[in-house]
């Protein structure tokens, strides 16, 4: 099957914007058995818009395009699409009930510009839009029209991500599998490991893998900050046994270092960790500056389990307010396993936490010595039972050096909880 998508927006050629429905989309179709061929991003030009969605209806079985759905003079989407096709533009009651109603609850005047989004091209599914007015549109094209001998389908999906996102997964999803539905069975799974580089966990993993390739299983590797991800999908009758059979595979090659064998972050297993266990944890930061305490409290159900997170950027901070010797702190420097170990210990005592992390290390540019280089880190866990400290050195800029030593914080932690009563 062949799928493009089309990227609508002059934000995205000024670079104000970054395609994120790209990303998403793919993610989300790949996932599902449907790969993405080809995508393309356009300005917000009749021409370009035109262009762009004739020539992916020449060759592709679904295309997909994404914003101009909306209320002003730049989106153009909807309008230039109909008129393509051929297909006169009508009000429809029930979208423009909606579009009022949104603005009522919300006790706003309803702009007259507004009621355009309610022009629905002839014979175009309407795809519900309870997060925000304008509605996706979904088309059959029929055959020869733009591709000798074959149909294919349009999908117009909103521009917000929080308008696209649902959408996709409530209306389109459905629409896809009714209409163009997979000629096999397709699964796909993604297991999580930190601690280790991508080249070492292929090495690890791609040569037991290699008989379940022979039998259609499909294996992808991606790297990010602190983890790797292992993608194992199949297309095929045996599809469901092949991919259980190569996750066992992988749970067996990586051992401890696997995190997760579905697709939550860190974070959200350390949540569940600590929630199964009825623990509690504090962290005290540094030179994360709160990264860790912002990826925790993005899990539902974290209140449960987290007490406080100490931002103690200061050394005055750092004693004042988590209890670091002075003394400690001037004979062995903020950046030191004796000051991450006592920042860790405090950040205990503060909060009656039963667990509490800490890192204090230099993110650079500048800051650091040659026995300290820029990227030297300690990370501490104190727990009802000893103090861990770690060095970890982790030289890059300072945005991935605070998700990384983030990642790193929280693996410790993980590494080292007790096993479930």
């Amino acid at each position: 099957m062949i799928i493009e998508l089309v990227n609508t927006g002059s934000e995205l050629m000024l670079g104000r914007v970054l395609n994120t429905h790209q990303q998403w989309l793919c993610r989300q179709l790949a996932d599902l058995g449907y790969v993405v061929s080809r995508q393309v991003a356009v300005p917000d030009t009749g021409a370009d818009i035109q262009l762009a969605v004739r020539e992916s209806l020449s060759r592709a079985d679904l295309v997909i395009t994404t914003g101009g759905l909306g209320p002003t003079s730049d989106d153009l989407t909807r309008d230039l699409i109909a008129q393509m096709l051929g297909r006169e533009l009508r009000e429809n009651a029930e979208v423009l009930a909606h579009i009022s109603q949104f603005f009522t609850v919300r006790q706003r005047r309803m702009p007259e510009r507004t009621r355009v989004q309610a022009l629905v091209p002839e014979g175009a599914v309407v795809l519900s839009n309870p997060n925000g007015t304008a509605p996706g549109l979904a088309l059959e094209v029929g055959p020869d029209l733009f591709r000798p001998g074959k149909g294919s389908w349009l999908i117009m999906l909103p521009g917000p991500p929080r308008e696209l996102r649902p959408m996709f997964k409530d209306a389109v999803v459905p629409l896809l599998r009714q209409f163009l539905p997979l000629d096999a069975p397709f699964v796909c799974r993604t297991l999580r490991a930190t601690g280790l580089g991508e080249s070492v966990v292929e090495e690890r993993v791609s040569g037991p893998l290699d008989p379940l390739v022979a039998r259609g299983l499909q294996i992808g590797y991606c790297a990010r900050p602190g983890q790797v991800d292992v993608r194992l999908a199949a297309h095929n009758t045996n599809a469901e046994g092949i991919v259980a059979e190569a996750a066992a595979i992988v749970q067996k090659q990586l051992g401890k270092f696997l995190y997760s064998d579905g697709e939550e972050e860190i974070e959200a297993t350390i949540v569940e960790l600590l929630t199964a266990r009825k623990l509690t944890l504090a962290v005290a930061e540094s030179c994360t500056g709160g990264c860790i305490a912002n990826r925790l409290t993005n899990v539902p159900g974290a209140s449960a389990i987290f007490l406080a997170g100490l931002v103690t950027y200061s050394n005055a901070a750092k004693h004042k307010f988590l209890g670091v010797r002075e003394q400690t702190l001037e004979a062995n420097g903020a950046v030191s396993e004796a000051v991450a170990r006592e920042m860790a210990e405090g950040a205990c005592n503060q909060t009656g936490a039963r667990y509490a992390l800490s890192v204090t290390g230099i993110a650079g540019p500048g800051g650091g010595s040659e026995a300290k280089p820029v990227g030297t880190v300690f990370i501490g866990l104190a727990g009802p039972e000893k103090t861990i400290v770690e060095r970890m050195f982790n030289p890059f800029d300072r945005e991935t050096f605070k998700q990384v030593t983030a990642q790193q914080a929280l693996d410790l932690l993980r590494r080292n909880l007790p096993p479930a009563q």
